[in-house]
């Protein structure tokens, strides 16, 4: 039976032990999307588990010949902030709760614009939801994000409540716009905003601008974001254990594509374990801090990178920042920025110090038009270091 034989909405929210993994290659146009949708759906139904690509090499890393395990709807590959491939295993159940408890939150099923990459988990959870609430999600086509089409694309939205779900960048690139982009971004109800944390200067930018945002913090291992504005979603629990997250309820994943090694670290007594640092606050909002590996250690005092790009996107010029630590003969690790401007700015050595203290200034701050990305508005670390590095050695 093929993807499309099966009715587009999901008749079971049970996922039987599945002997197939289903890749579909999104090459970017309609009809891979559209076969993507109906392969998700029979999925949701009890058919063969998807694994959605763009990259051969990570399908490839996946071994999709090696049979599905139990309970698997959608397999989403990622390169891992290491670059080690991982397959994030999700049921039917996970992705439909989180689905359900998204409606919920934003105010009930609507029509959905998919504006990020469908082999991602915000992308893959737009087709869900348009699935349960049985509407027809708009493509926004077109290379790379253009306010120009994203207009085009909500032009053809009928129906409400409208939503979309952004990345900060592309949410970034519609305020800057000023034009057709912006005002197509004030007529949806609500626009989530994931993948990277939503700076504060950001959502004030947003809601001077009359757009309706949600930031949301989440990740493939919960189905897409499960805490909005803070606040968890219906059914998901979260826990600060230390300065670490926790995250229970039925929008988790149930492991990694043939890594129980993996599994068995990140998953234990119905809780994930995520790599963030955090704070519940007295109103029961959690705060994201940062992730757990993100301390850089200078001249043996610790000191946190997203503190330092909280600090320095607080500035006024300055649009975006990466923070990083690099290898220093003196210092251990030199603290060293990455800045995209928008504008004049001030001394932003100066900010920082004054703020945070001398050993969080950092010793080198560089310029560029946008920060390097590894995937839907995830900041490639890795390619900030590597410049630094090499600015370094000459």
């Amino acid at each position: 039976m093929t993807p499309s034989s099966r009715s587009a909405t999901p008749t079971s929210r049970t996922s039987p032990i599945t002997t197939e993994l289903l890749p579909v290659h999104l090459d970017g146009s309609p009809s891979a999307l559209t076969t993507l949708k109906d392969a998700v759906a029979d999925a949701l139904g009890g058919g063969p588990a998807v694994l959605p690509f763009t990259d051969p090499a990570l399908r490839d890393a996946m071994t999709p010949d090696e049979p599905a395990e139990p309970g698997t709807a959608v397999v989403i590959a990622t390169s891992g902030s290491t670059g080690d491939p991982k397959g994030v295993l999700l049921s039917a159940r996970a992705l439909t709760a989180s689905a359900e408890a998204t409606h919920a939150r934003l105010g009930g099923p609507g029509h959905w614009l998919l504006a990020t990459p469908a082999q991602y988990i915000g992308g893959l959870q737009v087709l869900v939801r348009s699935l349960l609430a049985g509407t027809t999600p708009v493509l926004l086509t077109g290379t790379g994000f253009r306010p120009d089409d994203f207009a085009a694309a909500a032009a053809k939205l009928e129906g409400s409540p409208r939503y979309t779900a952004l990345v900060p960048t592309q949410l970034v690139r519609l305020l800057d716009d000023g034009g057709a982009g912006l005002a197509a971004a004030r007529t949806f109800d609500a626009i989530v905003v994931g993948a990277a944390a939503t700076p504060l200067t950001l959502r004030e930018r947003a809601a001077d601008a009359g757009v309706r945002i949600v930031p949301a913090y989440g990740m493939s291992e919960t189905a897409s974001g499960c805490v909005y504005d803070g606040l968890p979603l219906d059914g998901v629990r979260v826990d600060v254990d230390g300065d670490r997250i926790r995250i229970a309820g039925d929008v988790l994943a149930h492991g990694y594509r043939l890594r129980p090694d993996l599994t068995a670290e990140s998953f234990s007594d119905g809780w994930f374990t995520t790599s963030d640092r955090g704070v519940r606050h007295e109103d029961g909002r959690i705060e994201v801090l940062g992730r757990a590996d993100d301390m850089i250690n200078t001249g043996g005092v610790k000191v946190s990178a997203n503190a330092i790009e909280r600090c320095l996107c607080a500035q006024p010029g300055v649009r975006d920042a990466c923070v990083v630590g690099v290898p220093d003969p003196e210092w251990g690790e030199a603290v060293v920025a990455l800045v995209v401007p928008r504008g004049e700015h001030g001394d932003l050595r100066a900010a920082v110090r004054a703020e945070l203290g001398a050993a969080a200034t950092p010793k080198r701050i560089e310029f560029g038009a946008e920060l390097p990305l590894r995937g839907p508005g995830k900041v490639d670390r890795a390619a900030v270091r590597n410049r630094f590095g090499s600015i370094s050695n000459g």
